[in-house]
C-alpha cells in the first residue's frame, strides 16, 4: 500500500507567493501526496489562485474559512481534514527541494521514526540563499526545551506513531506541538542533514523578532510544559545564547 503524505499549508493574504509554493510541491519526486490548503479569511486574490489551482490537480484540496482565526487555527482545520498517516508541512511562502518527500519518507522508514525534519536554507523573497540551517542528528525533549532546531517546514510527522495531534493557539504553535508529541511520546525527532526546504525571510516578518520570541517561549515553558519560573528561566537562558551563537 502506498504511503500518503498529508501537507497542511496556511495561507492568508499570500497572493505573491503561495502559487510557487504549491508548484514547489507539484514538483516532488514522490507523488502521493495530498495538499490541504486552507486559506484563512484572504481578502486580495488568493481565493482565486487555490480555486484555479484546484481545479488543475486534484491532490490540492483547499479550505475557505470566512474569518481569519489565526495559523493555528487554520493548520488545525487541515489536520483535521487530512486522511494521511504521515503529516508535512507548508507555508504559503516557503518551498520544498523536489526530493523531500522521496527522502524523508525513506530517512523515516529506515529508522523507524515518528518524527523528523532536515536542515533548510533561508531565502530571500526573489529566492537567492542567505544561507543554510544546519541542525543536529537527533533531538529528545529535553534537548528541545534547549532550543527549537525543528523547522516547520522541513519537519514530517508519522501519525501511526505518534496519533493524532492539533496545535495550540498560542505564539510559537508548532514548536509547542513538537514539545508536546516528544514529551507524551517518549519519542526522539531524528534530523536529515541535507537542506530540503527553503523558508523565505521576508521584511517585517513577525519570527524574526528575538524579544517577542523569547516572551512567548518562556510561556510556553511554564503554561504548557508546567516548569518552574526558575527553570524556565534557566532553559531561556539557553535559549538565548544559543541564539547568539546560531
Amino acid at each position: 500500500m502506498t504511503d500518503l503524505i498529508s501537507v497542511i499549508m496556511p495561507c492568508y493574504n499570500m497572493e505573491r507567493f503561495v502559487e510557487r509554493s504549491i508548484a514547489s510541491l507539484q514538483a516532488q519526486t514522490y507523488p502521493h501526496w495530498e495538499l490541504l490548503v486552507v486559506d484563512d479569511g484572504s481578502t486580495d486574490a488568493s481565493r482565486e489562485i487555490l480555486s484555479r489551482l484546484a481545479a488543475e490537480d486534484c491532490r490540492i484540496k483547499p479550505v475557505f474559512l470566512e474569518k481569519n482565526g489565526g495559523i493555528a487555527n487554520a493548520r488545525n482545520t487541515g489536520l483535521k481534514a487530512s486522511t494521511g498517516s504521515f503529516v508535512a508541512f507548508l507555508d504559503s511562502d516557503d518551498l520544498w527541494e523536489p526530493h523531500k518527500l522521496e527522502t524523508q519518507l525513506r530517512f523515516m522508514k529506515d529508522c523507524d521514526a515518528a518524527v523528523t525534519y532536515s536542515a533548510y536554507y533561508r531565502v530571500r523573497e526573489d529566492n537567492t540563499i542567505i544561507d543554510t540551517k544546519q541542525v543536529p542528528a537527533q533531538l529528545s525533549y529535553r534537548d528541545l526545551l534547549k532550543k527549537n532546531e525543528m523547522g516547520c517546514l522541513s519537519v514530517m510527522v508519522d501519525r501511526s506513531k505518534t496519533g493524532d495531534f492539533i496545535m495550540p493557539k498560542i505564539k510559537h504553535e508548532d514548536y509547542a506541538t513538537w514539545l508536546s508529541i516528544l514529551r507524551t511520546t517518549g519519542e526522539t525527532a531524528r534530523g536529515i542533514q541535507e537542506p530540503l526546504a527553503r523558508y523565505t525571510i521576508r521584511d517585517g516578518s513577525v519570527s524574526r523578532n528575538k524579544w517577542k520570541s523569547m516572551t512567548w517561549v518562556y510561556n510556553i515553558y511554564t503554561k504548557q510544559e508546567n516548569l518552574s519560573p526558575l527553570k524556565a528561566a534557566l532553559y531561556l537562558l539557553r535559549w538565548f545564547v544559543k541564539g547568539l551563537i546560531s
